[in-house]
């Protein structure tokens, strides 16, 4: 398979008919960014990129999600404020994973996802699907590691970003590609 724009177009078609969460997640995408830049968000919207991170997986056994947002629910609420303030605020990718993932709960793949909902034109969210269909497409060619880097994301990142380009779309539309190219796989 080819990410050809096409293909793109279709999927993320099919991604706004059928994922339920997508009318949710939208409104994330259209909110959160200003709202993380500013501090003008509150404990639960910063939880919700957590539980959604997880809770995509409709159907899926729900144990590392209940443990991962469990950890995460053990932050205080102005660390969690400073740290998507500072992330949302941050320099390079190095220094924003960073504050994310010094909260409990917070791994580089969960800080994938807050990076998305922070800048959804530059970032995407990364797991086993959204990865596997980029190496089921060809564009990388080792399997979804086990406990991911930074590295490893930048790499991951640095290809979502050069099939956006290619196709000129942003990586918001290509997460959800790769989300229901991901689901074939």
């Amino acid at each position: 398979m080819t990410l050809t724009r096409s293909t793109i177009e279709e999927k993320v078609a099919e991604y706004e008919r059928e994922e339920p969460f997508y009318p949710v997640e939208q409104e994330g995408i259209e909110t959160y960014p200003a709202a993380f830049a500013a501090g003008e968000f509150g404990f639960r919207d910063a939880e919700w990129v957590v539980q959604w991170y997880y809770r995509r997986y409709l159907g899926a056994g729900n144990r590392e999600a209940r443990a991962g947002e469990a950890h995460f629910g053990e932050n205080g609420r102005g660390a969690v404020r400073e740290a998507v303030i500072a992330a949302a605020n941050a320099a390079g990718i190095e220094d924003a994973i960073g504050h994310l993932s010094g909260l409990e709960g917070v791994d580089v793949a969960v800080a994938s996802a807050f990076l998305q909902f922070i800048d959804p034109e530059r970032y995407v969210a990364v797991d086993g699907r959204t990865w596997g269909a980029l190496s089921e497409a060809g564009e990388l060619d080792d399997p979804y590691p086990e406990s991911l880097s930074i590295e490893e994301y930048r790499r991951f990142l640095d290809t979502c970003r050069a099939v956006a380009e290619d196709a000129s779309i942003d990586c918001w539309t290509l997460y959800r590609a790769l989300w229901r190219l991901g689901r074939e796989n």
